[in-house]
């Protein structure tokens, strides 16, 4: 058995990362996080330092790699959603360096899924033991505060319960479709008021000359994503004043290695492309990940970004629609609160005894208050069996 920290996806090869995880699942394949190195929006260059360092964890059984996890040292906290800011900020206020951390996640993407990947008939209690043996021998060269795990799906968070890991919670919004034949059936189940604004919203669109297309596949050619990415960028400009944290470079590649997981709902204006919004699917799930466009349209966000999505999901058969973190606004889309995760384990430092104690309670006394706070989100949820 040997244990590895990867600084570059290279080091192993697609086919036999890409059989440790689902097939569908886009963001822990080799494609999707190759594309991230290669396209420079991880990882440190002479031209571009992101504070993302590529360390990925494998375990080799001879020659044959049998587990792998997704796994980043991060020198800030951006880019992650989960946040831990005041996490960091009680570390300084101890004196203490909270970074670098390792982050066991997929960059940029609060999207729920496999981190653990493993072999069949391999436990993921016993690959966590292994991930902490990998640890202490990372530490002897970096000085890591911590590791955490951003995002889990159901199948691993017992297994960073079973390891002692601290839980957090946090709050998205899911679309789930009820057998729905077509979008009006999706309006039926909402009340008259909302059932009305949506549909206002929608005529909106069309009225100022807008014409919605959804793109995949070859249509996705280097046009498109050079158009697409301009996009990208104004919408992190008019938000964070940066061009965000992903390349061009990137979406090229994953136009050019993932075309068949990717969906585009592009908004036209006489024949010319004035907005779009990426999304990447699974066999059960879209997930809405980025947005652009080059000018202003009433209600084409919520076009593009929502009711496509649905009509999308309802006509091919999806069961979920993620549309991203945060935003309340989904809820009057009839997007419910559910609860995600993420898992902490902080170094067994003297000095650092009395801070992650109190971090540990912490988190207990957030997790009631977030899940009191997803309980009373559903009450705003649009649906006709609540009052008008």
């Amino acid at each position: 058995m040997q244990l590895q920290w990867l600084d570059s996806m290279s080091k192993v090869k697609a086919a036999d990362w890409n059989a440790l995880f689902p097939a569908d699942y886009p963001f822990s394949r080799y494609e999707f996080l190759q594309a991230l190195e290669l396209g420079g929006s991880v990882g440190s260059s002479s031209a571009r330092d992101t504070g993302w360092l590529v360390r990925h964890f494998v375990v080799w059984q001879d020659e044959k790699l049998i587990a792998a996890i997704p796994a980043y040292i991060k020198l800030h906290s951006y880019g992650e959603y989960l946040f831990d800011w005041s996490f960091a900020e009680a570390y300084q206020s101890y004196g203490l360096d909270y970074y670098p951390k390792l982050l066991l996640a997929i960059p940029f993407t609060p999207a729920e899924g496999p981190r653990l990947g493993l072999a069949a008939g391999l436990d993921k209690t016993q690959l966590l033991q292994w991930l902490q043996q990998g640890v202490h021998q990372l530490q002897q060269a970096i000085p890591l505060s911590h590791l955490q795990c951003l995002y889990a799906a159901p199948d691993d968070r017992q297994a960073f319960r079973n390891s002692g890991f601290i839980e957090r919670f946090d709050v998205q919004f899911l679309w789930s479709n009820q057998g729905f034949q077509h979008f009006d059936d999706f309006l039926a189940v909402l009340t008259a008021r909302k059932r009305k604004q949506i549909r206002k919203e929608r005529s909106a669109v069309t009225e100022q000359g807008v014409q919605l297309r959804t793109l995949t596949g070859a249509e996705l050619d280097a046009a498109f994503w050079q158009q697409f990415y301009s996009f990208y960028c104004d919408t992190y400009q008019k938000r964070s004043r940066h061009n965000g944290y992903l390349t061009a470079d990137t979406f090229k590649r994953w136009g050019q290695s993932m075309a068949n997981q990717i969906v585009i709902f592009a908004a036209f204006v006489d024949e010319k492309m004035v907005a779009a919004s990426l999304c990447f699917q699974s066999e059960s799930t879209l997930y809405g990940r980025y947005w652009g466009s080059e000018q202003d349209f009433n209600f084409l966000h919520f076009e593009c970004c929502y009711y496509s999505g649905i009509d999308y999901c309802i006509k091919q058969g999806l069961q979920f629609f993620d549309a991203g973190a945060q935003g309340e606004h989904k809820l009057q889309r009839g997007f419910a609160p559910v609860l995600r995760h993420g898992f902490y384990s902080f170094t067994e430092r003297a000095q650092h005894k009395a801070i992650n104690e109190a971090i540990a309670r912490y988190c207990l006394q957030e997790q009631k208050a977030i899940e009191q706070y997803r309980q009373e989100a559903e009450l705003s949820l649009p649906f006709a069996h609540r009052s008008d």
